[in-house]
């Protein structure tokens, strides 16, 4: 897996600039910041919002969605130009001195896609098997990837209607005290700003958050089409040179 390393001052500023523009324009409004946090509305919305994408997804991807998270705010780190070089430079070594001199770089490679690969350079399989094996990795890992990233995008479904669930209980909760004025108000509160959380979550964190983690999730598979690219073509005993024009592709 890509290192998580870089922290993306985009999205965090996006963040921060989305709630402030909510809270300046509430005061600009005439109203209380105050009025915008409830705790009862922010646990139906998030209590429920989690339960129903949890209903949805299987437990294996519901973890890996949550770990994945924080790469919207501290990106993978995804340095095409030095896998080029790395690429180049193995294919240099294997010329000059045979596959088997990979064979240590490949116990030293912390990246477990890359390691396999080397191993099977190493292990003499044909340029067509490694092929096959890692372009079946790649595409489980993609599908995997995809799917842990969608997590978002339903949780970005689910929210604005459990807001709206919110809303009723709310009216509900107002319905059930018309006669005690005093109660009213926490009722109404409760039923407005659910709605608030509900949309608000799901336009200004979750969906943006998907559409982000798919970004990255194709960055990533790019990354390793490279070296899936690049170790099949020192299978075939490629020219350095040949391999990194070759390679420059994948940059632009």
């Amino acid at each position: 897996m890509p290192t998580v390393s870089d922290m993306d001052i985009l999205s965090i500023f996006g963040l921060i600039l989305a709630i402030s523009a909510i809270i300046f324009g509430n005061l600009l409004g005439g109203g209380e910041t105050v009025q915008l946090f409830q705790l009862t509305a922010f646990l139906i919305v998030v209590g429920g919002t989690m339960g129903a994408v949890m209903i949805q997804t299987s437990f294996s991807i519901f973890l890996r969605a949550m770990s994945m998270g924080r790469w919207v705010f501290f990106t993978p780190s995804f340095n095409l130009d030095q896998t080029v070089e790395k690429l180049v430079s193995w294919s240099q070594m294997s010329r000059r001195e045979g596959l088997l001199a990979l064979e240590d770089i490949s116990y030293e490679e912390e990246e477990l896609f890359t390691r396999k690969a080397l191993q099977l350079l190493v292990d003499g399989n044909e340029p067509e098997t490694i092929r096959q094996v890692m372009e079946t990795e790649i595409s489980i890992m993609e599908h995997t990837e995809i799917q842990a990233a969608k997590v978002y995008e339903a949780m970005g479904g689910y929210s604005p209607t459990i807001g709206i669930i919110g809303a009723v209980m709310g009216l509900i909760h107002v319905m059930n005290n018309l006669a005690d004025p005093s109660r009213l108000g926490d009722g109404i509160a409760t039923a407005f700003v659910a709605t608030i959380y509900g949309v608000g979550l799901a336009n200004l964190v979750l969906l943006p958050m998907a559409g982000k983690l798919k970004s990255l999730v194709h960055k990533q598979i790019i990354q390793y089409e490279m070296l899936l690219e690049g170790i099949v073509s020192i299978a075939d005993g490629e020219n350095p040179r040949s391999l990194e024009s070759k390679l420059q592709s994948y940059l632009r």
